[in-house]
Order: C-alpha cells, then sequence, then structure tokens
C-alpha cells in the first residue's frame, strides 16, 4: 500500500457571482477556497520533479476560474464543483474543499461562514 499524503492549499481568493439572492449574483463577492489533496507523492519525491506532482499554481487557477464561472446558487454546489475538478486529475484519490463566503447576507455580526465537503474516488 502506498503513502497517503497531503498537498494543501489555503486562502485563495476568487470573485463570483454565487448566492440565492439575485443581488448576490448581480454584484458579486470575494471566496476563498481551501484544497486538501490526499495522493501518493513518492514519486515526485524520487524524481525531483513537478511533472510528478500536482503542481499547486496550476492548482489555484482552476480553483479561481470555477469561482469566476457560472454561477450557482448553493455554496454546497460550489464546493461539489471545485472537488469533481481537483478530481479530474488522476492522481488524487480523494480532496476536502472548504469554500468561505465571509461576506454572506448573514443579519448578524459573523466571522465567517463555510461549507466543507470531502469526495474521494470510487
Amino acid at each position: 500500500m502506498d503513502a497517503v499524503d497531503h498537498i494543501t492549499l489555503t486562502g485563495v481568493r476568487a470573485f463570483g457571482h454565487h448566492g440565492v439572492y439575485a443581488d448576490e449574483k448581480r454584484d458579486g463577492q470575494e471566496f476563498v477556497v481551501d484544497a486538501v489533496l490526499a495522493l501518493s507523492l513518492r514519486r515526485a519525491a524520487e524524481t525531483d520533479d513537478v511533472v510528478d506532482t500536482v503542481h499547486y499554481g496550476e492548482l489555484a487557477e482552476r480553483l479561481v476560474a470555477v469561482v469566476a464561472g457560472e454561477p450557482v446558487d448553493l455554496l454546497e454546489t460550489l464546493a461539489q464543483r471545485l472537488a469533481d475538478d481537483v478530481l479530474s486529475d488522476d492522481r488524487v484519490d480523494a480532496v476536502t474543499i472548504t469554500v468561505h463566503k465571509p461576506q454572506a447576507p448573514i443579519p448578524v455580526p459573523f466571522g465567517d461562514v463555510a461549507v466543507t465537503i470531502t469526495r474521494s474516488r470510487p
């Protein structure tokens, strides 16, 4: 059995137009994404070559593209889209995605609201 290693990318900021309310879709707001990828990093460690791992710069760009893409109502849907994108890389066995919505329309003072999902290959 191969080791389970992790690549963690936190605090990726992107502007999107997601939300239940019309003004959220019209005006948009910043979202923050955290991703924890479970995969084997053994080959990358042996070769010391970026082609044998998930390039975290490219990963960040893909996450931003999803957030900036087609609007959805729910953070749950956005998180699923992000997880699906990450799992499209065959090297990734599982991913945990957290989507933060710091300017969510909540009528009381709050620090953050987020949805976290974990998905893995069947």
